[in-house]
């Protein structure tokens, strides 16, 4: 079996598929791994054959309009507006990336196609005349009566409107079913039709298989599912044989365990404020500090008892950790709960703040800590409780044992051979 696997976004996005790819090849098939250029060195880290995709909407991410829309910088009306405005923008920069998505199809000669929803890669599947499988790395594209869209913003619902919140992530998807059906016609010759934007069906309207690449042990399942849906657990990546520079293993020899900080790629307007945020809660808590600045959102900063990194693999780095805080996406989540530490999350948008939620919801995280209202005394409190706390560090190890016994890369690649056999 040959598959082709289609990503696009941050490393939260390609990570998780990237961990697909070597399970695939490690079952003894053939794979290519679509996703943006700045992903090149890491496929070839995991000896993965890589097709480059354009940057696409990832250009953005300095932005000013994008920033402040992350960082909760704008709000009503003028929130609205920006959307729109970066909305149009995004459309042409999803052209070029639909384009090489096209042409990388035409040439892979896959048996299956694999994609996040970033990307409606099963277009491309259609094209092959092949399986299309969709990967969701969070709760949120399978509508459900039993809780409503983790991604979306709500106040709490009578149960019975559950099911229409999600009608709001399949509005988002429509508003590219312009571009997507010109990329139909134009870039894969195939005619343009209605409901463009479905993840679920396919052309015949029959569900398509969905894997859920996160674990039950925190997120919320749901009854109503169709058996098309397998909830795996979460893909972890191993980083292979990394280990801590001579200053990061002295620093973590020079005291107690520190805790993590960072906020992955959330590249906020606030990045000087943030680090004096940190800095000044790593003081008043009385612990230390492993301080990522990674891609933007927190700047450096100069403490004794703070150690400034870019990054380091979360699977190694967590579990030397007293505490892990990060901004809630998926795959720091997985990281730190399978490293069975506990957690301070601080979200800032999309499935973040579910994330948080439910962290703490399960007994690894005290109540979350939103960016918009972070402060030195909210963050200090919140790492208080996370390294103090007994109970916290007792159902954190526990969570962790469950996390890293689970076998979410080989249930999926068992998936995708049914799926594509059939």
């Amino acid at each position: 079996m040959k598959a082709l696997l289609v990503t696009h976004g941050t490393r939260g996005d390609v990570q998780p598929m990237l961990a697909l790819a070597v399970g695939l090849r490690e079952a003894g098939h053939e794979v290519v791994l679509a996703a943006p250029e700045s992903f090149a060195s890491s496929a070839a880290e995991h000896d993965v054959e890589f097709a480059a995709l354009d940057e696409g909407p990832n250009r953005l991410m300095d932005d000013p309009v994008v920033k402040a829309a992350v960082d909760g910088g704008y709000r009503g009306l003028k929130g609205k507006l920006a959307a729109v405005r970066t909305a149009r923008r995004i459309k042409p920069l999803m052209a070029r990336v639909l384009r090489d998505v096209g042409e990388t199809a035409r040439r892979s000669g896959a048996d299956v196609v694999v994609h996040t929803p970033t990307l409606p890669a099963q277009h491309a599947a259609e094209m092959l005349d092949v399986p299309a499988v969709l990967v969701a790395l969070q709760p949120g594209w399978v509508p459900t009566s039993a809780h409503p869209c983790p991604m979306v913003p709500l106040p709490r619902l009578p149960r019975f409107l559950n099911r229409a919140t999600y009608l709001t992530v399949s509005a988002t998807l429509r508003a590219y079913s312009g571009v997507v059906n010109d990329w139909r016609a134009d870039g894969l010759g195939l005619p343009r039709r209605r409901r463009v934007h479905d993840l679920l069906h396919d052309a015949a309207g029959r569900n398509r298989v969905v894997l859920h690449a996160f674990s039950p042990q925190i997120a919320q399942t749901a009854p109503d599912w169709p058996e098309s849906v397998h909830t795996t657990g979460f893909w972890p990546l191993r980083s292979g044989s990394w280990a801590p520079s001579g200053r990061l293993a002295e620093f973590l020899g020079g005291g107690p365990a520190p805790v993590y900080v960072g906020f992955g790629s959330m590249a906020g307007r606030q990045a000087e404020r943030t680090g004096r945020i940190v800095a000044d809660a790593v003081r008043d808590a009385g612990v230390r500090a492993v301080l990522a600045t990674g891609w933007g959102g927190i700047a450096s900063v100069s403490s004794p008892d703070v150690l400034v990194i870019d990054q380091a693999p979360h699977d190694r780095l967590f579990p030397l950790m007293a505490a892990v805080v990060h901004h809630g996406g998926a795959g720091t989540t997985a990281a730190a709960l399978a490293a069975g530490r506990p957690q301070v999350v601080c979200p800032f948008v999309a499935d973040q703040p579910y994330w948080a939620r439910r962290a703490h919801a399960i007994g690894v995280a005290p109540v979350p800590v939103r960016q918009q209202d972070l402060t030195a005394t909210a963050l200090a409190r919140a790492v208080t409780a996370a390294v103090g706390d007994p109970a916290l560090s007792s159902r954190a190890e526990q969570v962790g044992r469950e996390i890293r016994a689970e076998r979410g890369v080989a249930r999926a690649v068992a998936v995708i051979e049914e799926a594509a056999a059939q």
